[in-house]
């Protein structure tokens, strides 16, 4: 990957990781609710898992997305109705809680899990995965795909 490629992807990760979308919203409100320390359950299933998602979609679909622009653009306003859908869900429900009512925050496997529903984590694979897979080097260029989302997934979780 040249380096022009490496920046643009870096500045696409930062976006991707800062702006608003259900992890950030939910991993926000866990840390204002129960702190840090309970939150990075929470936070390291995002900051592991979404960039495996990467990694594994890179690896195995990159090249479907690049060839297929119907593909990859019906993807994206799915994912963008379902990210609507899901925001108006999470903004009027009332939080997660055990059967006894008492709330608690996500556990790693319950933030792992979500990963695989996140419609803004998908949209944001396919559109990565679409434009910085090399079909030449599609391991290597998953794997630092992968990586740069590790780091800017534990950077959005935390902050």
């Amino acid at each position: 990957m040249s380096l022009e490629s490496f920046l643009a992807l870096l500045a696409i990760a930062s976006v991707g990781a800062f702006t608003p979308g259900p992890n950030n919203a939910l991993v926000a409100s866990s840390g204002a609710t129960f702190g840090l320390r309970r939150t990075l359950p929470h936070v390291l299933g995002i900051g592991i898992v979404f960039p495996l998602m990467i990694f594994l979609v890179g690896f195995f679909l990159g090249g479907l997305f690049q060839a297929s622009t119907l593909l990859r653009e019906s993807l994206r306003w799915i994912g963008a109705a379902i990210l609507l859908w899901i925001a108006w869900k999470i903004a009027t429900s009332g939080g997660m809680s055990r059967a006894d009512g008492e709330q608690r925050p996500f556990t790693l496997l319950e933030a792992a899990a979500f990963q695989w529903i996140n419609p803004k984590g998908w949209a944001l694979a396919v559109a990565v995965t679409s434009q910085f897979i090399q079909p030449e080097a599609p391991f290597a260029s998953a794997l630092t795909l992968g990586a740069v989302f590790v780091i800017m997934g534990l950077g959005s979780a935390t902050t």
